[in-house]
Formats: C-alpha cells, structure tokens, sequence
C-alpha cells in the first residue's frame, strides 16, 4: 500500500477505487455514445447531401425544360408569320416581333417606346384611334382595318386585332399584311 492509501479507512478506501470505477464506466459509456452520435450525425449527413443532389437534379431538368419553353415561344413570336406589338394605352410600343418590325420597316430596337400611330396613314388614324379607345374601353376582343404608312408614303393595308390583358392594361395587337387579298 502507498501512504495515501494508509491514511485511508477501509471504508474510505473502497469509496476511492469505486469512483475510479466508475470514471473508467463512464468513458466507455461516453466513447460508446460518442461514436453512436458519430454514426448517427454521418447518416443524416449523407442522407441530407443525397436530398440536395436529387433536389439538384430536379433544378436541371426544370430548368431545361424552362429553356425549351423560352426557345419554342420565342420561335412562334419572333418568328410569327403576322405582326404582333404590345402597345399601351396611348399607342406607344413596348414590344414586337419581327413580322411587326418588317411592317413598319424598321429595325425592331429602333421602334420600342414608339407610338404605332406614327405609323397609320392620316386617312386610317380615326378607324385605329377608335379600335384603341373601344379596346380599353370594353375589354373585349376588337378588330379593324387600317392603311399603314410612314412619312406620308403608304406601306400596306393590314387587319388587326386587338384585346387589353393583364393588370398592366398592355394591349396584345395582332397585325396581318392583306394588300394581296385587295385589288
């Protein structure tokens, strides 16, 4: 025996080597638990890196199918055998296709934030001023036909038409080339 141990009373002494016992349970106990939280902690880890990666895989192919959508519309728009134009209210472009650009006979940038009846012969601006307040104004689908012209030489004559969409209040404007159906 050691002198610290001679100090003790027996009953002192098995106290002592009862905590040391018990030190040495709990290490076992807490490596145990360790290495189960360990365990645990990794599968939910794995488990949530294989959620993210099939989550990644659904992005893809949404967006995929997002680029589809923007090239097919974008093919029956821009490439549309009419014209068509979002105007506002008072007529101004704010948007067209191709079609609508070749009917006006400009660049399509050059004609965004233009006002279409720039683009109506003198003898047509009553018939679309009016087709223009009828759309707002009923809310319903409106057709007419006008002579396109700009800086006094006619362009064509075209049918239109027209409704108002959406809480911006833009009207969509079909525009059709009829110069070879009239003689």
């Amino acid at each position: 025996m050691n002198k610290k141990n001679q100090n003790l009373t027996e009953k002192q002494l098995l106290r002592s080597k009862a905590e040391e016992k018990l030190k040495e349970l709990q290490k076992k106990i807490s490596k145990k638990l360790l290495e189960s939280d360990t365990k645990k902690l990794l599968h939910e880890l794995q488990v949530h890196q294989i959620e993210l990666e099939m989550q990644n895989e659904e992005l893809k192919e949404a967006y995929e199918t997002a680029e589809r959508a923007l090239k097919k519309y974008t093919m029956l728009y821009d490439f549309a055998p009419m014209g068509y134009f979002t105007l506002d209210s008072d007529g101004t472009i704010s948007d067209l296709n191709f079609t609508g650009a070749d009917l006006l006979g400009e660049k399509r940038f050059t004609l965004v934030n233009h006002n279409f009846k720039l683009f109506i012969d003198k003898q047509s601006q009553k018939i679309f001023n009016d087709f223009l307040k009828k759309i707002y104004s009923s809310n319903i689908k409106e057709s007419c036909e006008v002579t396109l012209a700009y800086n006094g030489s006619a362009l064509c004559q075209v049918y239109m038409e027209g409704v108002v969409t959406g809480d911006e209040r833009k009207c969509l404007l079909s525009v059709i080339d009829i110069s070879g159906f009239r003689k």
